[in-house]
C-alpha cells in the first residue's frame, strides 16, 4: 500500500503501483491508524485488525488481540451444511449428538418466522420418527442425542415436545463466524527458573 499523510493524525493508503516509487509515512503508522481494506483471496476476503471484543469467559476481562477475519461466500444448501460442520467441532459433538443436531437444524429451518424469527421448535417422536418423518436412527439414539444437546445448552425445554432454541445456535442470518482464540502457554514460577539455568549452562 501506498500511504499518503492528509493531516496531523491521520493517514490515507493507496494501493501501490510501483514499489519503486513509495510515499513514506515517518511519524504515524498507517497499518495501526487507517482502516484497511480486506484482501481478496481465491476463496474470499480475508482483514486483520486489533480488537478488544473478545471477553475472557472465566473471569470476564476483556483482552487485547488480533484478529484474523476471513469471509467466504457460500449458497443456502451449503451454508447450512458449514454452519452445522463448525458447530460439530466447537462443541466436539459425537456422531450421534451431529446427526440429532442437523436433523433439529433442518426443522428449525423450515419453521415459520414470528416477528423475524423463530425463538422455539416442537420436537415430537411418532410413526418411528421425528414428527413423524424417518430419520435413520431408532427413538432411543434419537433422545440420547437430544439430552446431550439439552445438556450442551442448544436447546431447553418450554412445554412437552416443545424447545426453546438458543439463538446463537439457531437462526435464519445470512452470515456466522467461528472464532477460535489461541493463547500463549503461561510457565510457572519453577519453568522459568530452569530455563533460566538451562541457558546459564548453554552461555
Amino acid at each position: 500500500m501506498i500511504v499518503k499523510q492528509t493531516s496531523k493524525n491521520s493517514v490515507k493508503m493507496k494501493e501501490i503501483k510501483d514499489i519503486r516509487v513509495l510515499n513514506y509515512s515517518p511519524k504515524i503508522n498507517p497499518l495501526v491508524e487507517t482502516k484497511q481494506n480486506p484482501v481478496k483471496t481465491k476463496k474470499g476476503l480475508v482483514a486483520t485488525k486489533m480488537s478488544t471484543d473478545l471477553v475472557d469467559p472465566r473471569t470476564g476481562e476483556q483482552h487485547s488481540h488480533a484478529l484474523i477475519h476471513k469471509i467466504k461466500e457460500v449458497d443456502d444448501q451449503h451454508f447450512v451444511k458449514v454452519f452445522a460442520e463448525g458447530v460439530k467441532k466447537a462443541f466436539e459433538l459425537n456422531r450421534t449428538e451431529s446427526r440429532v443436531f442437523q436433523k433439529i437444524l433442518e426443522i428449525y429451518e423450515a419453521e415459520k418466522m414470528t416477528g423475524g424469527y423463530a425463538d422455539s421448535i416442537s420436537l415430537s417422536w411418532f410413526d418411528g420418527g421425528l414428527n413423524g418423518d424417518k430419520i435413520g436412527m431408532s427413538n432411543v439414539t434419537f433422545h440420547r442425542g437430544l439430552k446431550a444437546l439439552l445438556n450442551k445448552g442448544f436447546i431447553s425445554p418450554k412445554m412437552p415436545n416443545v424447545y426453546w432454541v438458543n439463538p446463537s445456535l439457531f437462526f435464519k442470518g445470512d452470515r456466522v463466524a467461528f472464532v477460535t482464540e489461541y493463547r500463549r502457554t503461561q510457565k510457572s514460577e519453577k519453568d522459568k527458573l530452569e530455563d533460566a539455568g538451562q541457558q546459564r549452562l548453554i552461555d
